[in-house]
């Protein structure tokens, strides 16, 4: 939902800015499915789950840190990618290391709602013309 996120997320939806209390631009989450393997290789470990680095969406086939300040259509959507997700404490206790892998801009985006619609698994990401 706009200057919202994703319905039924705890972590984000309808979170305020504790500095201006306007609506927190950290509505969604996204990290690349192929980073998320490369990190697993890293560390020796046959694969990290999906949803296992608590972001709203994993993606395949699209580089998300080249669409950085875009707006974005997810499926009905459309997001606008504002900034590189900042790897958490919470990454090095699901695996040690994984937190410092995360970082440099390899750790995902993070996205603000400029249209609501529906999003399903497997809808198309593409820049907004």
């Amino acid at each position: 939902m706009v200057e919202k996120g994703i319905q039924e997320d705890r972590r984000y939806f309808g979170r305020k800015s504790r500095s201006t209390s306007q609506p927190s631009r950290r509505q969604v989450t996204l990290i690349e499915r192929e980073q998320i393997t490369e990190h697993a290789e890293a560390l020796g470990l046959e694969g990290i789950r999906a949803g296992e680095v608590r972001s709203n969406m994993e993606t395949t086939g699209v580089d998300l840190q080249k669409l950085m300040g875009c707006d974005v259509q997810v499926g009905g959507a459309v997001v606008r990618f504002y900034e590189p997700r900042t790897p958490c404490a919470k990454m090095d206790a699901l695996f040690p290391g994984l937190r410092q892998l995360m970082e440099n801009s390899r750790q995902g985006v993070l996205a603000y709602v400029v249209r609501s619609g529906v999003v399903r698994v497997g809808d198309a990401i593409r820049p907004v013309e």
